[in-house]
């Protein structure tokens, strides 16, 4: 069954923009310091200061069209800052400026972040990724799988061809779906239950068993729930919250002081505006589309694997520099480098790397595919990419992204907050690839 892509609207968001590209000077881009670590001249570790002035362009014009508020970036290399920059307002309506300390709605960058305390447990003997699903959520023992309509418009069921495994779990291969997306019965069922909006996880668990598959195990991606039933698992498998869990095992040994599912009372001055773009081309608070909203306010009963959390740019940057260098930073250790390379090798088979399926800016394709809880690109020349070899990210629906290229040893983050709708934005996720590359002229050093 072919994947559910994103509305016309939903995708919209994310096409791309022509931009000129040159070097400029804005009162309103402010150069941050870093809370902990000293920035580096560019040219030590091989980038120009020059050319990543075109990174600083294309972020200001972002800010400068209203395209977005306000924007964070962070670049680094062999572990060293060479770029850390704010720019625009994290509330348009109060002029407050964007800040070093703004915290971002991460969405589906919550999704590589569950994916690491999966590992950790994977460290531990608790799972395989060939082990059932069911191994850990016996309610899946009997799920079935979507395979038409009648006559009569009902819906057809068959049984799995194998019990989902956990690592088509992990890869979004599993036959599991999201329902705002797609418009297939199966979707219609996930809008129905309100997956999303359940109590807690057990609820979610328990109204999800009673839905059937999109597509047999294996046969097909799609984007989904997946890494909320990983967040249940985690539960399941430590005794404690998720947030708990990743607090104790992720943010507090990273020092990401401001990581978490939920922003506190005396944070709530630094929470930056969400917005959607509207008819006239400029940014509204005016939700659009049907995404389910969190509510970021107060601790979540149901804290969602796949996009509840929140966190600084410089949080999440201290994440992907642990996973840049090979589980570690500043001598604490969460993964061995082994399991940060199986999580960031593609795990989809070569015969669903088609084009066929993908999200947002996302199409697996040659080259271009799905490790665990992030896309993989381990073959830049196929994939038309200039990432190194093995480069793995992702990104949110409010338009955060990162990446983690092991090849050149870079890792950058860019944190925005703008949703799905209204007229075209400015793809600036890929945009900035094509400038931080460029700017690259000794990667050598």
């Amino acid at each position: 069954m072919t994947t559910q892509r994103f509305s016309t609207v939903a995708c919209s968001v994310f096409a791309g923009l022509l931009l000129v590209l040159c070097p400029v000077s804005s009162p309103s881009q402010q150069p941050a310091k870093p809370a902990s670590d000293a920035i580096t001249r560019p040219e030590v570790v091989g980038f120009s200061s020059d050319r990543l002035e075109r990174l600083h362009k294309l972020m200001q014009t972002a800010v400068d069209q209203q395209q977005v508020a306000g924007v964070v970036t962070i670049l680094a290399r062999h572990g060293k800052i060479v770029d850390y920059r704010t720019y625009g307002q994290r509330d348009i309506a109060t002029a407050a400026p964007t800040s070093k300390d703004t915290i971002f709605r991460d969405y589906s960058m919550t999704k590589p972040v569950t994916g690491v305390a999966m590992m950790i447990l994977y460290e531990q003997g608790k799972w395989l990724p060939s082990d059932p699903i069911a191994k850990f959520i016996p309610e899946f023992a009997h799920l079935k799988v979507f395979a038409g309509l009648d006559a009569n418009g009902k819906m057809i069921l068959v049984d799995p061809d194998h019990q989902p495994t956990m690592r088509e779990l992990m890869s979004h291969t599993a036959g599991f779906t999201y329902g705002f997306f797609g418009d297939t019965p199966v979707d219609k069922m996930y809008r129905d239950a309100k997956l999303l909006e359940s109590k807690n996880l057990k609820e979610f668990i328990d109204k999800l068993a009673g839905i059937p598959l999109t597509y047999q195990p294996g046969k097909g991606w799609t984007y989904s729930v997946s890494m909320d039933i990983e967040g249940y698992i985690v539960e399941k498998l430590t005794g404690k919250p998720l947030p708990v869990f990743m607090h104790d095992e992720i943010f507090a040994p990273l020092g990401m002081k401001d990581a978490g599912f939920y922003v506190p009372q005396n944070k709530l001055s630094r929470f930056a505006t969400l917005y959607w773009g509207d008819a006239k081309g400029g940014l509204t608070t005016t939700p659009v589309g049907r995404l389910p909203m969190t509510n970021y306010f107060a601790e979540p009963t149901m804290p969602s694997g796949g996009g509840g959390m929140v966190s600084t740019a410089e949080d999440y940057y201290r994440f992907a520099q642990m996973l840049g260098n090979g589980g570690e930073l500043n001598g604490k250790r969460i993964l061995a480098p082994s399991s940060v390379k199986l999580m960031g090798s593609n795990h989809v088979p070569a015969e669903l790397l088609t084009g066929q399926y993908g999200i947002g800016l996302q199409t697996l394709r040659p080259g271009f595919g799905y490790g665990y809880n992030c896309a993989v690109v381990f073959d830049p020349a196929e994939a038309n990419l200039p990432d190194g070899k093995g480069t793995f990210f992702w990104d949110g629906a409010a338009g955060t992204w990162f990446w983690v290229d092991p090849t050149n040893d870079i890792v950058f983050v860019g944190m925005i907050q703008r949703m799905f709708g209204g007229p075209t934005p400015t793809n600036l996720e890929y945009l900035s690839r094509s400038v931080v590359y460029q700017a690259l002229v000794d990667p050598r050093k």
